[in-house]
C-alpha cells in the first residue's frame, strides 16, 4: 500500500512552480503526489519528473480538474473540449511516469438538476460512448482512466458505487474502472465499507477524507470498516488524502469551504498521513 498527497491542498491549478511543494511532502513521509491537472500544456513532464525522483517520489495518480464547459454529457461543444482535455492529460501521464487519471471524467462539476428519465438516459449513452472510445485511447497510452463518484450536490449523474458499477459494465472497457472517495461516500453511501466490496475487482484508486472535508481519522467515519474492506478487495492502488481549506480560493469556492476545517494544511496532510498508516498496520 503507498500513501499520496493531491496538491490541491496547497494549490490550484498545478504548475511547474508547484514542484516546490515536493520536498514538504517527501518530509512528511508520502510515498506519491496526486497532481491536480487543470491545463497539461504548462507543465514540463521532465522538470515535474525529475523533481519527483530527487525526493524520492513518484506520481502516483492525475486528477482530472473538469470545470465548466468540460462536459461529456453537455453541448457538442463542451464534449469537444472535455475530450481534447482528457486526451491530453493521457498523453502526459506516461512522461510523468504514472498510469492513473482520476476523478469525475464523465461531466463539469457542480451541473446539478433534476433531469427527466429519458434525458439521464440519453446523457449516459453519450457518457458511455464516450468512455469507451477515452478507455481505448487510454489502453494505448498505458493509462487506466478511474471514474470517481460525486455527491448530490456537485452532480446528478453519478453519484453511488452501484451506479457506478453499472456504468463501468456498460462501458465494458478494462481501462476504465473506479476511484471512489470517503467523503462523497458518508453523504451518498449507507455503507461505505459494503459499498467498497461492491466495487471489488472495478477499484481503482481511493481518496481519504474526514467527513467535513478534513483531517482522516478525525471525523465520525468508520476508517477501520474502511479499511477492512479496502484489504477484502485486495486493493492495490494508493490511498491518496485530498482536502481543501479556504488558503486556495478558487478550489475553496469549487469545494464550498468557507471556514477553516483544521488548525493548518500541514495538520491535514501529516497528522492524516500518520492515522492512515497506522490504521492500516493495524487492520484485519
Amino acid at each position: 500500500m503507498t500513501f499520496g498527497i493531491n496538491t490541491f491542498l496547497f494549490a490550484g491549478s498545478f504548475t511547474n512552480e508547484s514542484v516546490s511543494l515536493f520536498e514538504q511532502f517527501a518530509g512528511w513521509g508520502f510515498d506519491s503526489v496526486e497532481i491536480a491537472m487543470d491545463d497539461p500544456s504548462v507543465v514540463d513532464s521532465v522538470l515535474v519528473s525529475e523533481s519527483l525522483a530527487r525526493h524520492g517520489l513518484v506520481c502516483g495518480s492525475v486528477c482530472a480538474a473538469m470545470g465548466p464547459g468540460r462536459d461529456l454529457r453537455g453541448s457538442a461543444t463542451d464534449q469537444r473540449t472535455a475530450r481534447a482535455y482528457l486526451e491530453s492529460c493521457i498523453r502526459l501521464l506516461p512522461r510523468l511516469g504514472c498510469s492513473i487519471l482520476a476523478g469525475p471524467l464523465y461531466s463539469a462539476v457542480g451541473r446539478a438538476a433534476l433531469e427527466s428519465p429519458e434525458a439521464y438516459r440519453a446523457q449516459w449513452k453519450t457518457v458511455v460512448e464516450h468512455l469507451k472510445e477515452l478507455g481505448e485511447y487510454a489502453k494505448e497510452h498505458g493509462v487506466t482512466l478511474a471514474v470517481e463518484p460525486l455527491n448530490r450536490y456537485e452532480t446528478d449523474f453519478l453519484n453511488t458505487v452501484s451506479q457506478a458499477v453499472s456504468l463501468l459494465e456498460e462501458v465494458g472497457h478494462p481501462n476504465v474502472r473506479l476511484h471512489l472517495d470517503s467523503y462523497h461516500m458518508n453523504i451518498e453511501e449507507k455503507h461505505p465499507s459494503q459499498a467498497i466490496l461492491r466495487a471489488g475487482h472495478w477499484l481503482a484508486h481511493f481518496h481519504a477524507c474526514g467527513t467535513d472535508r478534513g483531517t482522516p481519522g478525525k471525523d465520525h467515519i468508520d476508517w477501520v470498516g474502511i479499511t477492512n474492506a479496502l484489504k477484502s478487495t485486495r486493493y492495490q492502488g494508493s490511498v491518496v488524502i485530498e482536502s481543501f481549506t479556504p488558503a486556495v480560493e478558487v478550489i475553496a469556492k469549487a469545494a464550498s469551504i468557507w471556514r477553516d476545517i483544521e488548525p493548518s494544511q500541514e495538520a491535514i496532510a501529516s497528522e492524516g498521513l500518520d492515522f492512515l498508516k497506522s490504521l492500516w498496520s493495524k487492520a484485519a
